[in-house]
């Protein structure tokens, strides 16, 4: 038998593989092609306080070995999620985190504490990608110091697990992620997408309409793990690696070099039970090489 079980804060979770917010909806896009409790969490779309549009089309570009997105976090706020989406959440068997952005740090603590009444919530994953309107426009993570105040301030709101996903557009990741350590995280999930940029020549205009976007998928596998490693170096928190991730392979090389999960995102548009494989396949790797659990081979990297 293997044990594909870890733990992270408090929170015992079946298999390391968990789905990206963002790419998954609310699970029940997913369920015509695989059952969801089989994962070893849910990370929802993300949800602020009120309703977003999301940016105008164009917001989606396929790029080689990769996706640019400028979608805008679309969504119909804390209260609509809570009576719409969470009567089928709840019912998932897995474990649910709900990922929280805010257009200002206070924003993060008011979503978290709307959530706190919420039955079937087991942590919160801060989105600190999204811009802080208070800082000009720049990231939760651009600023070490933000970082750890939101952070402490969300903490205030919850004894839940709380984990904190982290940019890779900011000088040093190891300074944001050492913050958020200091300001009560329980865990780091990184990275999120890197900025990126395409061209449409027939039309000498750029494809998406916000210009810039977020690129992830296979092309930026190399990058998250640098990050990851950097993280690993800085803070003694659990890390849940994302990035670039297609397959089994690609996952048990983050759990080698140290990851205690990982997420999968793009890969989910292009085989919407990516995450079924990954965990059957985690399993079938450790039953092949003898491995009883999986903590034995996490972080067991040669360097």
């Amino acid at each position: 038998m293997v044990d594909l079980n870890i733990k992270i804060g408090t929170i015992e979770f079946k298999n390391p593989v968990m789905v990206a917010s963002g790419t998954f909806g609310y699970a029940s896009e997913f369920c015509d092609f695989f059952d969801p409790s089989v994962l070893g969490a849910v990370i929802t779309k993300t949800v602020t306080e009120d309703f977003r549009p999301g940016n105008p089309p164009s917001r989606i570009v396929e790029t080689t070995g990769g996706m640019l997105n400028s979608i805008g976090l679309p969504n119909s706020g804390v209260e609509p999620f809570i009576r719409e989406k969470m009567p089928f959440l709840r019912k998932i068997k897995t474990r649910l985190i709900v990922n929280i952005a805010g257009k200002t740090g206070d924003e993060f603590a008011r979503v978290v504490e709307k959530l706190e009444a919420v039955d079937g919530i087991d942590g919160y994953e801060l989105n600190y990608s999204c811009p802080n309107v208070k800082e000009g426009g720049l990231s939760f993570s651009a600023d070490a110091a933000v970082a750890e105040k939101v952070t402490a301030n969300a903490r205030k709101k919850t004894r839940r697990l709380l984990i904190t996903k982290l940019t890779p557009n900011v000088t040093s990741i190891g300074d944001v992620g050492k913050a958020v350590e200091n300001g009560g995280a329980d865990a780091i999930s990184a990275i999120n997408t890197v900025v990126g940029m395409a061209i449409d020549l027939r039309k000498k205009k750029p494809r998406l309409s916000t210009i810039t976007g977020g690129l992830s998928g296979a092309a930026i596998k190399p990058i998250a793990m640098a990050k990851v490693y950097e993280l690993l170096k800085r803070t003694t928190l659990p890390l849940i690696a994302i990035g670039g991730i297609t397959d089994t392979t690609d996952a048990l090389e983050f759990l080698l070099l140290g990851a205690c999960a990982v997420q999968i995102g793009t890969q989910n548009f292009v085989n919407p039970a990516i995450g079924r494989d990954v965990v059957e396949g985690i399993a079938d790797y450790c039953r092949e090489n003898h491995i009883h659990h999986i903590s034995d081979f996490t972080g067991s990297l040669v360097i």
